[in-house]
Parts: structure tokens; sequence; C-alpha cells
């Protein structure tokens, strides 16, 4: 990357802007109550600082230190230095403690908030060369300058290992941090700007070959690259994982190093990171969610009020389909909703007509989500489960009572 990149908000390193992702960019704030309610309470995030320190980054600390080797000056000299220009290159003032272990994989990995460990295993060093390990301190290190450690602590924090978070929050951290991965790439760039150095390193970390006996032409590669690219905008072969997969950072570190311009890299990593936007992308997924949403919406609203439960129960399975079940939500009120409904009940039974009980089923959760019984929707019900899905009054009826006897609470309001 030469220096005539121009960036308007730049981390500058020797002169030389670095453009940086954030998730935040692709994140609709209305969908980040979960995150968002680690804030309302006041002192919440010294109380969660003080815990952590205590907990998580006390036993991170005795694991690494107390099992593995701490690397100085004087016993692994070329090590230390390394990650020492490093930091040097990065502007990093304090360096983290440098730990080794022993692991077969090609790996490394930052850990700790207020006393940040770097921890490389050893195979690394025997299978890199010097640029190519380069490239991994560089990315570790921007971890830890983007406090991405401290983040994934809090998250640990509040759900520890035996809870899980709510699935849309899910896939938010699992956005976050393929996110974190592309900005750290960045910063492993800078400290060896050479795109063939980490695309090798990429490549010896996924599959561990020995370079010697490859013959590896970059512009070949890349445009092998590209091509792998097209299979995930499919949306057939997406990453669940913490890492994107190899073709999007090898294309993204490729737009990082060879874009001029704010607007060229932004409007290309866009296209780039609609890969990692997409959770389903089947005939019958499409259709699922927009039925999902419009009868969600049609029977929500057939007593005239869409109560906050109502949409909760919407958000909940919309979640399953979309990184921002809001947004499509919003969208989808723009729309003829009657009309997407059908559409959408007549596409899902020609594709799978095996789905029609679990779609009313929804329908009927939806009467129920806010504890209360309003006639106007239960005759909204018996409606389209007789013209729509072919019913009988009895059979809706006996789906009705079953769902109640099986789920249904009565909410202390319409008690009273």
């Amino acid at each position: 990357m030469s220096e005539s990149n121009e960036f308007s908000k730049p981390v500058t390193v020797n002169g030389i802007p670095i453009p940086l992702l954030h998730a935040k960019e692709y994140e609709d704030p209305r969908d980040s109550k979960y995150l968002n309610a680690l804030k309302l309470s006041k002192g919440f995030d010294e109380l969660a600082k003080t815990a952590i320190e205590y907990s998580i980054e006390r036993i991170n600390t005795v694991l690494y230190t107390g099992s593995n080797v701490r690397v100085t000056r004087n016993n692994m000299p070329y090590l230390y230095e390394c990650v020492e220009n490093a930091c040097r290159i990065l502007n990093v003032d304090n360096m983290p403690d440098i730990y080794v272990r022993e692991d077969p994989y090609i790996n490394a990995f930052t850990t700790g908030a207020g006393n940040p460990i770097l921890v490389f295993n050893n195979s690394i060093l025997h299978r890199l060369t010097h640029e190519e390990l380069m490239f991994i301190i560089g990315h570790e290190i921007g971890h830890l300058m983007n406090k991405d450690t401290q983040l994934l602590n809090l998250i640990y924090f509040v759900f520890p290992h035996n809870t899980t978070p709510p699935l849309v929050l899910q896939y938010k951290i699992r956005l976050w941090q393929q996110l974190s991965e592309l900005v750290a790439d960045r910063y492993g760039y800078m400290a060896i700007p050479d795109l063939g150095v980490c695309v090798s390193a990429f490549i010896k970390m996924a599959s561990g070959l020995d370079f010697s006996k490859i013959d590896m032409k970059m512009d070949v590669f890349i445009e092998e690259n590209l091509k792998h690219l097209e299979y995930f905008k499919t949306g057939q072969g997406l990453s669940h994982g913490t890492h994107p997969v190899n073709p999007v950072r090898v294309q993204s570190l490729n737009l990082f190093a060879t874009c001029r311009t704010d607007e060229e890299l932004n409007e290309k990593m866009d296209e780039v990171i609609q890969i990692l936007l997409k959770l389903r992308n089947t005939e019958l997924d499409f259709y699922t969610g927009a039925f999902i949403a419009s009868a969600g919406l049609l029977v929500a609203s057939a007593d005239d009020e869409i109560t906050d439960k109502e949409v909760e129960h919407i958000l909940s399975n919309l979640s399953s389909f979309y990184m921002f079940p809001r947004k499509f939500l919003d969208d989808m009120c723009k729309e003829n909703v009657e009309e997407v409904f059908i559409e959408a009940v007549q596409k899902i039974m020609e594709i799978n007509p095996g789905m029609r009980d679990g779609l009313f089923q929804y329908m009927i959760g939806l009467v129920l989500a806010d504890r209360m019984f309003n006639e106007k929707e239960v005759e909204f019900l018996f409606m389209i489960g007789e013209n729509i899905f072919g019913y009988t009054k009895k059979e809706i009826a006996d789906n009705l009572a079953s769902a109640i006897q099986a789920n249904f609470v009565p909410s202390f309001e319409s008690l009273c």
C-alpha cells in the first residue's frame, strides 16, 4: 500500500494510514438491545472490569504463565525482537508479555486486557519465515490495539460457558469476531507490507504445507481466490466460526493493499462483507423469512394494536434468517403485507408441503405471545387457517387448544 492512499478516518503507522472496519458500521442500533442492556445499570462497566480482572484474567494469567515458557530478550532474543519491532512499527508503547507453548498447530493468540499476553504455539517458530511471523505478530497486536480481547472477556463474563446468548446476539458476536479478524489482518499487513507473505501465512496456518515444495504464483492465486469467493457469495459455504473463511480474508487484504481511495475500498469491501452478513440463502429460506415477518404483522395487527411481546416473538423467529431482523421487519411494513404473506405461503407449500403445520403453529404462538386472548386475533387465525392452510374449524380449535395447554400462562393484567 502506498502513502498516496486517502482515508477519511485513518490510524497512521509510520505515516501510512490504516482504514479500519468496525462492526457498528453494519449494525442496526435498534437490533442491539441485548448489548445495550449491559450499559443500563450505572457502574456496570466498572463492575465488569473488576470482575474480569479477578476472574478471567487471573485464571488466564495462571494458566499461561504457569504452564508455558516466558520469552525474554535473554532466553529467546529472536522472537522477543520480532515482537519488539512489530510494536515499534505499529506505534505500541507497551509490549505484551510473550509466552511459547507446545502445540503442533501453527497459531498464536492474545489474551488479557489490563495485562495482555501474547502466546505462540511452538510450531509457528519452526514453520513460518521471518516475514510470515511478522505478519502473525502484527495481526495479534492489532487485536490488542482494538481491545478485542476486552470485549471478548466481557461477553464471557456476561454469558459464561454454561449459558447461551440469545440467537440474534450470537450472530452479532460472530459478525464482530469476523470483522475484528479482518481488521487485525490489516495490522499484520502494516507490520510486513507484502501481500504474498500474508497469503502464504494464511495457507500455512490452514494446511501446514511446506512451501519449498509448492510453486505459488501470487497473481494466479488471487485469480483463483476470486473464483472461490463466488461460491461463498451464494451462501453455500458460510463460516459460522470466529474467523472468516480464507477466500474472504485474502480478498479483504488484497483490497486493502491495492485500493487507492477510501471510496474504492469501502465500495469493494461492502461486497465482501455481504458474505459475512448472510445466514441462509436458499429459496425456501427467503420465503420462510418473508412468511415470518408478514404473518407476524398480520396476526399482531388483527386487534389494531401490536404489542412489544408480539414484536419480540416475530424478531426472535426472524433472527434465524437475518442478521438484522428489525431492519427486515421495518422494510416489510413498507410492502403490501397481505400479498407477501399469500405468496410466501404458496411458495413454501410448493417447495416443502410438510411445513404447513409448523407455519400455522408459529401463527398460534403469536396469538399467545402477549399472554392475552384477543377475540379479533382468534377470529383472524380461524379465517387464515380455513382459507389459506385448508384446515377445518375442528382442526384449528384442536391446534389452538393444544398450544394453550402446553404454553399459555395468562398475564396478570388479563386476569385483572
